[in-house]
């Protein structure tokens, strides 16, 4: 079953408890643009464009958004205020829909016979080894068997977060030390993964070099030599932001997309922010599927992203 049937009580109570904040901000702000008015015209469109670009979701989305209703109004003459709510939902889970293709199963993986590899990017401080640590849970509480690479070698903290992470899911971690080439890191443990039948193995990478350049090189060399180990690898590039800093993370997203080849998105810290709208913006500007969404400290707190249902919580 997809994971938009199975969508559980207790993780829409979750997800409403992490979006709290931004419901908050939104909804009072949504409750002001239609108060007292009957329809929508160009008045309250203005309001409406004002409250989604104070909320993070951009401009160019926000005008993409507005641009939508606007057609559905010219359509349908009876449209009102009243009903602005609802046509907001479904435009922009049309909009999500558009940047996700399919439904994600929760944790689970293509059949292959070799592991599935996920490289991890992002800069420092956005939760990358924390979000590693709970995809690393996650995939064990499926029944997946795991292995972890700590190619992220220029901190050792690093490094040093990963082996506790490790060690707190039960999970092997194959790390050389700070200061050893991420690129032989990262053929050793898909090496050593390929050999105990491992069925995911996520590989954190270092989140800032010293320029753009730097950075792109790296990770090629990475994904050169991983392919070498297991065709096609890294099958996933997941691109690690942090919901809190708003607009920055639409900067992260442009300078790692132009690094690499991301091909999904994973947003955390939501649950401390009322920049949620950044979920929205991020996928639409960037083509890059939101995978994962983190809302809370727990370990159950990475949820693979549901976009009706993560609209419903914004907007209801």
């Amino acid at each position: 079953m997809g994971l938009f049937g199975s969508f559980s009580r207790s993780k829409k109570e979750n997800l409403n408890k992490g979006l709290a904040k931004t419901k908050d901000s939104v909804f009072k702000k949504l409750t002001r643009v239609v108060v007292g008015k009957t329809t929508v015209d160009d008045d309250v469109l203005d309001e409406l464009e004002e409250v989604l670009i104070s909320s993070d979701v951009g401009v160019d989305t926000t005008l993409k958004i507005i641009g939508r209703i606007e057609k559905r109004v010219a359509e349908d003459k009876f449209l009102g205020a009243s009903e602005l709510n609802r046509i907001l939902k479904e435009e922009i889970s049309g909009l999500l829909e558009e940047n996700n293709k399919g439904d994600y199963e929760a944790f689970d993986l293509p059949k292959s016979d070799n592991p599935y590899v996920i490289m991890v990017v992002g800069v420092n401080g956005v939760g990358k080894t924390t979000t590693i640590g709970k995809l690393a849970y996650q995939f064990k509480k499926a029944g997946k068997k795991v292995t972890l690479g700590a190619a992220d070698t220029f901190r050792a903290a690093a490094v040093e977060q990963l082996r506790i992470w490790s060690k707190r899911v039960g999970v092997p971690v194959v790390d050389q030390g700070m200061g050893a080439d991420p690129a032989s890191v990262a053929f050793e443990t898909l090496t050593q993964a390929k050999a105990n039948g491992s069925d995911v193995v996520i590989i954190d990478t270092a989140g800032r070099l010293h320029n753009k350049i730097n950075l792109m090189n790296e990770l090629s060399k990475i994904k050169r030599v991983m392919d070498k180990v297991i065709p096609e690898a890294p099958h996933e590039i997941l691109l690690v932001l942090d919901g809190s800093t708003g607009q920055n993370a639409f900067e992260q997203a442009k300078q790692f997309t132009l690094a690499t080849e991301v091909n999904a998105l994973a947003i955390t810290k939501l649950d401390g922010t009322a920049k949620g709208g950044v979920v929205i913006g991020v996928s639409d500007q960037f083509k890059v599927p939101v995978k994962y969404i983190g809302i809370g400290e727990s370990m159950e707190d990475l949820q693979v992203f549901n976009r009706n249902e993560f609209v419903d919580s914004l907007f209801s």
